[in-house]
């Protein structure tokens, strides 16, 4: 028979509560850094000179293909000065701007020939290319990827559990331990996850469409 007390569901609430706040936190600053450094790896890969391109694709797939777990223990011990949640903050970014430097660098090759051309046909500076030409069109081919990141990323939260980070998982743990509560802790971690996560897919479908009719 399930043990299940709304009692002790109640009381966890505040405490899930505060460790979820750490969960978006971590989610929301480390989604931009990754949205942000993918795209400048992409467009280094891209358009960036050789002598820089190659150690920057060499380093990304180096992050790419490392457990992010590694990564958060190994940057824990090389910069103690900062706190636990900085560099869980960090590593999430670094490591998903490796994915999505991917993502973008498919976006980028989606663009047909025809408008780079036209853009040195019409005498455009670079950045001004990559700017009103480029870059609305890898927005709308990498939406749905970049999308799935986000969604990867907040699943990937409870990892910051290895550096002393407190987040939703780690809070439940603590809760369950101290008042014998797994069951009701985990389901509402697991209720937060799913309430956090499926309005971000639906916003991402209904962009998908928006950007598909423009």
């Amino acid at each position: 028979m399930i043990d299940w007390s709304w009692q002790r569901a109640e009381d966890a609430l505040p405490v899930l509560w505060d460790g979820f706040k750490i969960t978006l936190l971590a989610t929301v600053i480390g989604f931009l850094v990754a949205m942000i450094l993918g795209l400048v790896v992409a467009v280094i890969r891209r358009s960036g000179p050789r002598w820089l391109a190659i150690p920057v694709h060499a380093a990304t797939e180096f992050v790419r293909l490392t457990p992010i777990v590694v990564q958060l223990l190994f940057v824990y011990a090389l910069l103690p000065q900062f706190t636990p949640l900085t560099i869980g903050i960090a590593v999430l970014g670094v490591h998903y701007a490796s994915y999505m430097a991917e993502v973008y660098r498919a976006g980028i090759e989606e663009v047909p020939v025809g408008q780079w051309e036209a853009a040195r046909a019409l005498s455009l500076p670079g950045t001004r290319t990559w700017r009103a030409v480029i870059l609305p069109q890898v927005a709308r081919n990498s939406l749905p990827a970049l999308g799935n990141n986000a969604v990867s990323m907040f699943k990937d939260t409870p990892y910051l559990f290895t550096i002393s980070v407190v987040e939703l998982v780690t809070a439940a743990q603590t809760y369950g331990a101290a008042h014998f509560a797994y069951l009701e802790a985990f389901t509402l971690a697991g209720a937060f996850f799913l309430v956090a996560s499926y309005p971000t897919s639906v916003l991402i479908r209904r962009l998908e469409r928006l950007l598909a009719h423009r």
